[in-house]
């Protein structure tokens, strides 16, 4: 879709204006009042279906006179079921403890204050994101809820089905007395918007790309604001020797075949050489049968080779690739020390499990693996926001310094410190 140009810096500082006054407003505002305006979109999505449905077609068109495969239109629409998950969103989201206000750690000192921390909102969020305009809705909830404004910033191709939505929110947030412009979305397509609002460092306090790959580092590597996010998913499984055989088989498949898309996927699987035999040739069959494509190391290779079962070679790269697909690269390894330095060089952070009954080895595993999840006897894909009972998630972050891990409310929330007097002076 073509756009009219537009003054880029002076659409941001418009919007940013905006934003930050209206994240005054709501960041003072009642959970009650925040938990109306997602009760009020919920009910306008519903109302609104087949609205949403006819603007949605604008964008399934263009999608598919530009060449985009299936796959692509698919997760651009807006199906009865995707509109209906909508709104049940938000009112899960409603369902949610609110963080705002929490305070924790209250301790008095000698002098006779009281000092603790209150959880606030981070101000003004920037999120840019691709293809699917549920996100949309998912990012706007939760930073409502979370007493946070945001301006969003939706790929082109869904921009028709970005601006009915946005029109929702908006009714929803003045249906329950709080500033329309707590959510505003950027309604040009000029990709020169995006490089504006990840530098607007007066107007916006972090930026959350949702996107491929590529998006992501250019975000990362722009911006001025800064930036929660995650890069790749190359998450792995290791089977230590001293693990349950059943156990590993069934959380090693699920790793990888419950779905091959998610960035919580597994990409690498790390076996202890003195388990190999008896682990690798029953779990790679049932991977063959799933028609997932092996690649292994010299050792892997032959064992597979032995028990009939077709394995490529891996190289380098992939130990550094993500998939997002059915492959798999496998390497048999002498044991903990191994599985450790080969995570810590060629890992990104996001999620690796160990499966084993020795609990030294697997304190060392957590203590030792740097990532955003790290996981004992468990699948990589509960690396997720619902699964760790944080009711939704805006993304997952690998960052070391705020939010790390699926980013919540919580995530979305900063730290200030508060003291309570009665009148003391420092002497």
């Amino acid at each position: 879709m073509d756009t009219p140009s537009v003054d880029i810096a002076a659409t941001i500082e418009r919007l940013g204006r905006r934003a930050r006054d209206a994240s005054r407003v709501i960041a003072r505002s009642g959970t009650d009042a925040r938990n109306r305006a997602l009760a009020a979109t919920a009910a306008a999505i519903r109302r609104d279906s087949h609205t949403l449905q006819a603007r949605n077609a604008r964008d399934l068109e263009a999608a598919r006179a530009a060449g985009h495969d299936e796959a692509f239109v698919d997760r651009l629409a807006l199906t009865p079921r995707v509109i209906e998950a909508m709104a049940a969103g938000l009112e899960q989201i409603i369902a949610l403890p609110d963080p705002v206000g929490e305070i924790s750690g209250l301790s008095y000192r000698p002098s006779g204050i009281q000092v603790g921390r209150m959880r606030v909102p981070l101000g003004v969020i920037g999120i840019i994101y691709e293809s699917r305009p549920n996100v949309t809705i998912d990012a706007a909830g939760l930073c409502i809820k979370s007493g946070n404004a945001t301006i969003l910033r939706g790929g082109s191709e869904a921009i028709h089905s970005n601006q009915a939505l946005a029109e929702l929110i908006r009714e929803g947030l003045a249906a329950a007395g709080l500033p329309a412009d707590a959510v505003q979305v950027i309604d040009t397509t000029d990709r020169a918007m995006v490089g504006a609002l990840i530098a607007a460092e007066q107007w916006v306090d972090v930026i959350v790309p949702r996107g491929g790959k590529s998006l992501t580092e250019r975000i990362s590597r722009e911006a001025r604001v800064p930036v929660i996010r995650h890069l790749d998913g190359i998450c792995h499984v290791f089977i230590d020797d001293a693990a349950d055989l059943d156990k590993a088989i069934r959380i090693a498949d699920n790793a990888k075949t419950q779905r091959y898309s998610p960035c919580n996927t597994m990409e690498t699987l790390l076996v202890a050489e003195a388990i190999a035999t008896r682990v690798l040739p029953p779990l790679c069959r049932i991977y063959a049968e799933k028609e997932v494509e092996l690649r292994g190391d010299a050792r892997t290779r032959q064992l597979l080779a032995e028990a009939g079962i077709s394995c490529g070679e891996a190289t380098e790269e992939d130990w550094r690739t993500e998939y997002l697909a059915p492959i798999l690269s496998i390497r048999v390894l002498a044991g903990l020390d191994e599985a450790i330095d080969h995570i810590a060089r060629y890992g990104s952070q996001h999620t690796d499990a160990i499966v084993t009954e020795n609990h030294s080895r697997a304190m060392r595993f957590i203590r030792e693996v740097d990532s955003s999840s790290v996981m004992i006897n468990a699948s990589t894909r509960f690396a997720d926001g619902f699964e760790y009972g944080l009711g939704a998630e805006i993304g997952i972050s690998t960052n070391k310094l705020h939010a790390r891990g699926p980013v919540g409310l919580e995530g979305l929330t900063s730290l200030k410190y508060v003291v309570f007097g009665s009148g003391q002076i420092r002497s």
